[in-house]
């Protein structure tokens, strides 16, 4: 597993209360406050400190944090992390005051790697960011798995495919029409599937 003290850190909440905040907005800030302090004293990289009304995708996609950390104040904030990591999956661990467990449901749905619904802590920081970096390392490699199984199932339908025009062509058998493939695909040095590929294109030109 990765460990968790070597990784690049963006942190989207709250920096500082404005004058005349209410207590709710001063009690977030203060969050954010104790959120980055324990990050720092932990001796974690902090890159930057984002407020959650930012140009999120913009900034994520320019600083490429290894991890996002969100102190929920709003559904948008969190939407717009989830949306910056779309193309770059990365851990984001939501801390929240708010124990929906619809909201939490939604929130680990839509790609968040932990969400803290017991309130935030210092002391709990790097036990978080180790189960959230692992989770994530977990289902990243079960969705390459998945990836390259249906990328197998779909090249053997290609060969399959190919198989039966040369078949119709040829009016040669199934093992008669794959050795032709096969010898086509070391002489050009190209995968099996690439050589199908190919025989279909040219199959669809001359329809």
């Amino acid at each position: 597993m990765t460990d968790s003290k070597l990784l690049r850190i963006v942190v989207v909440n709250s920096l500082v209360a404005q004058q005349g905040a209410d207590s709710a907005a001063i009690e977030q800030a203060e969050r954010a406050r104790i959120l980055r302090i324990g990050l720092l004293e932990a001796g974690y990289n902090i890159l930057a400190a984002l407020p959650p009304d930012a140009n999120l995708q913009e900034q994520i996609a320019q600083l490429q944090p290894d991890v996002i950390i969100v102190d929920a104040q709003s559904d948008a904030a969190l939407k717009g992390v989830v949306a910056a990591t779309a193309n770059a999956r990365r851990p984001i661990i939501c801390f929240s005051e708010d124990g929906n467990r619809d909201r939490m449901h939604a929130a680990l749905e839509a790609g968040v790697s932990a969400y803290v619904a017991a309130g935030l802590s210092a002391e709990w920081v790097k036990a978080v960011l180790d189960v959230a970096v692992a989770r994530f390392e977990v289902d990243q490699k079960l969705r390459d798995e998945l990836s390259e199984t249906r990328m197998k199932l779909a090249g053997r339908k290609i060969i399959e495919r190919a198989k039966g025009l040369l078949m119709d062509r040829h009016r040669c058998t199934e093992d008669e029409a794959y050795r032709k493939m096969r010898r086509l695909a070391m002489d050009k040095n190209l995968k099996l599937s690439d050589v199908a590929q190919r025989m279909i294109d040219v199959a669809d030109l001359l329809i």
